[in-house]
């Protein structure tokens, strides 16, 4: 057992390493949408599919709070998961739909969409970004694998960060690395710190 808990660490390691390798510019691509939005007065709006949504609302909580130093609160929301959350009119409303509702209510041209999905075929996050773009909002997707249908819904202006793995439980990882590392970028860009 100790042999296969070590295998685990040596794959996620890897894992980290070749998304460190990937991944550079369009985290920084990324970042920079984000910061820029905010810096125009709009909001981003964040959802995920059913395994990433814890993430959705650590990243909205990290930019609405603080990442890792003081500052002040930036516009972010971690769109509803849950049908009950929605008005009773909507209750009805297919899985699919349930964060393109959202949207639709809340996104404004000019707002930010990030989404955070395994494979990118999943079809809540496949209706929230067709809802984004309908809106005029950039969209920045977290996905792994070979990005599926989400990666042939993005254009131009969209960033998409895809992390070189297969296999979920890596994915995940991946995503949580690299939603510090935007929060990190997006902190040094909105509020840059004086040399250490």
């Amino acid at each position: 057992m100790q042999e296969q808990i070590k295998t685990l660490f040596t794959e996620s390691i890897q894992a980290q390493i070749a998304a460190g390798e990937v991944l550079p510019s369009a985290l920084e691509s990324g970042a920079i949408s984000i910061a820029q939005a905010l810096i125009n007065g709009n909001k981003l709006l964040c959802c995920g599919a059913s395994s990433c949504h814890m993430l959705s609302d650590h990243f909205a909580g990290l930019l609405v709070n603080h990442y890792e130093t003081e500052r002040p609160c930036l516009p972010a929301i971690s769109l509803s998961a849950h049908a009950m959350n929605l008005s009773s009119t909507a209750s009805g409303t297919k899985a699919r739909d349930i964060y393109a509702r959202q949207i639709r209510a809340l996104g404004e041209q000019g707002d930010l969409l990030l989404v955070l999905a395994i494979n990118g075929n999943e079809k809540s996050i496949i209706s929230a970004v067709e809802a984004a773009l309908t809106k005029d909002m950039t969209v920045i997707a977290l996905v792994g694998d070979d990005g599926g249908e989400l990666a042939g819904l993005l254009n131009a202006s969209d960033v998409e960060i895809r992390i070189p793995a297969k296999r979920p439980s890596r994915i995940l990882e991946s995503h949580l690395v690299n939603l510090h590392c935007l929060s990190e970028l997006i902190d040094m860009t909105l509020f840059p710190q004086g040399e250490e």
